[in-house]
Parts: C-alpha cells; structure tokens; sequence
C-alpha cells in the first residue's frame, strides 16, 4: 500500500483517508475526458459542469489526486500569468488593462469557488512582498520590474514599493532595503485544494477514476489498461508529466522545484519575523524563491531545482543533503533566529515548462483536443484561469477569457514551440542554472569587485534571455 502522506507537509496533514478512488472498469463513453487529476483536470471539469451540467465527464488519474503538482507546491496562489508582459505587449491600452484585471482577479474568483462549495484549504489573501533582502542589485533590479509595471499602465494598487521601515511592518528581515507588493495573491494549503476539489466534481456527476494511468491518447480516445474511454473532447492535464504522454513532452519539459518545512514556530519567534496576514513572499534572485507561513506556523520554503537529460521525471524526492542545505542557507540568510531550527518535511515535484516561458491554452476544435499547460511554476492560480478558458472553448463560447494572446484558436497541439533536442536542452538548461547560481554567490558576497558583479549579472541576463 503506498504511503501517499509522504508526497508532502500538505498531503501529510490531511484528516481524511487516502484510499483512492476505484480504477477504470472498462470501456466507457463521455462527452469530455479528462486525463489528470490535478487543479487543471478538476478546474475544467468544474466549470464544464457549472455551465453544462448534463455533460458526461469522465476523469481518469495514474495515481490519486494531489499525487502530482498540486499536492506538492509551495501554496502561493497568485494573480498573474507566467511571461504576462510578453504576451500582452502588442495590446492595446485598454485591452491590456482588461487582461491584467483577468489575470488579477484570479485569487478571488478561487475565494469566491471556495465559499460557494465550502471547501476549507487554509485560504488567507494577504498579497506577496518580493524582497530585496540579501544585496543592492536586489532593490536595483524591483525598481526596474516597478518601472515596467507603471509603463504597462498599473499603479500602486496593483504594485508598490515599500520602504525598509513599510516592509518591517509586514516581514522582518535584517538589513532589508525594501519590498516590492502586490496585493494579487492568496496562500493556501494545496493538497486541501485539490481533494476538496475532486469530492466537489464527483458530486457534481463527474466521474473519476484513480489508479488509472493513460497508456495512450488520440483524437476521441484515451487507452488505459483495462479500457477505453471515448469521447468528443479529450484534454490532457498532465503539466510536468507531459513526457510520460507523447507527443506533449515535445513542447512541455519537467522541471523540479523543491521545498522544506520547519517545525512549528513559537509565537514569539513570529513576533520578530511578521507575515501574521498570511502574505507570501520571495527574496529576488534568479534561483526563484518563494515561501509563507503556514497556518499551523511553520516555514514552508522552497528554490528552484532542476532538470534531468532527457525530460526524465524525478520520481525520488527524498532531498539530498546539499538539496536541502542550500534552502536552509537562503532561508537563513533571510531569517538568522531560523539557523538551526528543526526541518520536519522536505519533498518536491515536477512542474511543466514550456518553450519561450509562454503558458499556452490551445483548442483544436477539428480534432476535439483541448490543452491548458506549461505554466512554469504558477500553476496554482493560472490553472484555475486554465480550467475556466478550456470550459469556454469546448463549449464554443466567445468571452474574455477566450480573447486573450496565450489562447490558440483552432490550433494543433504540433503548432507549439518545440523544445530543442537533447543534448543541447540539457546543456543549455544547466548552463542557465549554473550562471544564476554564480550570479548570486558573487552578489551576496560584500567583497566581491565591482566588476565581477558585473559580469555575473551580464552574463546570467544573457542566459536567461535565451530560455524566453
């Protein structure tokens, strides 16, 4: 029997059994099929079923849901897509300022959906504070990201700058020079989401099917192992396993991000470090931090991690030493009372990425394929803006959600950015890594020269132009 508590701090604290769900029995006839059982599967399924309830939804999972992403990230449900500027540059000012709205709205539209189905996932909408914390080029490099957003038309009740002394009253940090805010976030405890989310669907008529891998898809059709499930519209929610199901793992590679959790904290600990309003927040660094405060008062933290030769999914995410030793050094650097404290939980997962860091949303409405995905690592907030866009689509409506510049109209699944072949995606991934750790040893090093401040910064820009 697996042991699916040690997914995660979040699975772990769940009150309910993790029996899953009974398999496929054979073959089966749907209007939609589903493959995945995480936020993008069940955000579709449950828009679907509000606005055509008398579809017949068919869901089939390889192992039960929150196995996968969903049970496993770092609870940050933001207001925002992931590459937005990029893809809202050739828009007009007021079509522009209509997506941002869309995109912004997404941690109250899921606040709303929880208040309505009375799903309790530890939801605080307390916004996210992007620090410069740990050396100058940090403040440097926000008040840049600040000057893009005020040119794009958003002002300080989308993004402000805070002041060292405004943050302290938010979150401490010893010798933090300021904090960019932006109230568009909420924190949750993810694997509530997500369960709470399959018990909602089912009970809406959908029909899902855990221990259920998809061995196979194609237009009408997903072959599982004790049959088939036939259908108009297949979508296949995959994300991060996008290489276990070709021919996705061409255009949406996994990659790993990894997170520790301390032992609950005393109060008089949080009283030095803040976030008593749930906020999220990250130090600005090109690792891509993000952490909170969980609600029973621990420290869930985590960095990016990396990518395997050949889009191979990382299944063992019992976290080396030097894994877990450097989101201990960085949440240190942040927090020198947290030194030694007690880590409880260390676990991770694989998120999908697409080419050119552009999340897509893509019907093919000749094949009846519907696809949301590559979110990069903010799939908890654009999923649930990926489940409303493929409801819309698959049912032909024309709305907002459907105008916007990620979405592929009548597009084909092989009309996606390709990510190059290996060894070179491999190669150039690491690279990439290797130059943004560079970069942030020699910035947080007081004595480094001016000068190889400046080239590690040059050089880790340059490489991370070449991913977008």
């Amino acid at each position: 029997m697996n042991d699916w508590r040690n997914i995660s701090l979040w699975m772990d604290q769940l009150d309910e059994p993790l029996t899953p769900r009974p398999p496929l029995p054979g073959d089966v006839q749907a209007d939609v099929a589903i493959i995945g059982a995480g936020y993008t599967g069940l955000w579709t399924a449950y828009y679907l079923k509000r606005q055509a309830p008398q579809l017949r939804i068919v869901i089939v999972e390889a192992r039960i849901a929150g196995f996968g992403a969903s049970g496993r990230n770092g609870g940050w449900l933001m207001g925002n897509l992931l590459g937005e500027d990029r893809l809202l540059a050739g828009l007009s000012p007021q079509a522009r300022r209509e997506s941002y709205d869309l995109l912004h709205g997404i941690p109250d539209e899921v606040g709303q959906v929880l208040q309505r189905e009375q799903i309790a996932c530890d939801y605080r909408k307390g916004g996210v504070l992007y620090c410069a914390a740990r050396y100058p080029e940090q403040e440097l490099r926000l008040r840049d990201y600040l000057r893009g957003y005020r040119e794009e038309g958003l002002g300080e009740d989308d993004y402000r700058w805070l002041p060292a002394d405004e943050l302290s009253q938010q979150l401490r940090i010893p010798g933090a020079y300021g904090a960019l805010y932006t109230p568009h976030c909420a924190t949750i405890q993810p694997a509530r989401l997500v369960r709470g989310l399959a018990r909602c669907v089912e009970a809406m008529g959908v029909n899902l099917y855990e221990g259920t891998p998809a061995l196979g898809w194609q237009a009408g059709k997903v072959r599982c192992e004790h049959g088939e499930v036939k259908a108009d519209w297949i979508v296949p929610a995959v994300e991060g396993y996008a290489p276990s199901l070709a021919p996705l793992g061409r255009y949406q590679i996994p990659v790993q991000s990894l997170i520790v959790a301390s032992e609950p904290l005393p109060a008089s600990t949080w009283a030095e470090i803040g976030l008593e309003r749930g906020q999220a927040f990250s130090e600005t660094s090109r690792q891509v931090t993000y952490g909170q405060r969980s609600l029973d008062d621990r420290l869930v933290f985590g960095a990016r991690g990396g990518y395997r030769f050949g889009s191979r999914l990382r299944s063992d995410f019992n976290l080396s030493d030097a894994e877990r030793g450097l989101r201990r050094y960085l949440f240190s650097e942040l927090f020198p009372q947290l030194r030694n404290v007690r880590i409880t939980h260390a676990w991770g997962g694989n998120l999908g990425m697409a080419r050119r860091f552009h999340p897509h949303m893509l019907r093919d409405r000749a094949k009846g394929i519907a696809l949301s995905g590559g979110y990069g690592g903010e799939g908890v907030g654009a999923s649930n803006l990926g489940g409303r866009t493929l409801a819309d689509l698959i049912l032909g409506r024309d709305s907002l959600l459907t105008r916007q510049p990620w979405v592929r109209h009548d597009s084909r699944v092989q009309d996606l950015p390709r990510w190059e072949p290996e060894p070179c995606r491999w190669l150039g991934y690491n690279a990439i890594i290797r130059s943004f750790v560079r970069e942030d040893r020699l910035l947080a090093d007081p004595s480094s020269r001016p000068w190889q401040r400046y080239m590690a910064q040059r050089v880790a820009g340059l490489m991370e132009s070449f991913m977008q």
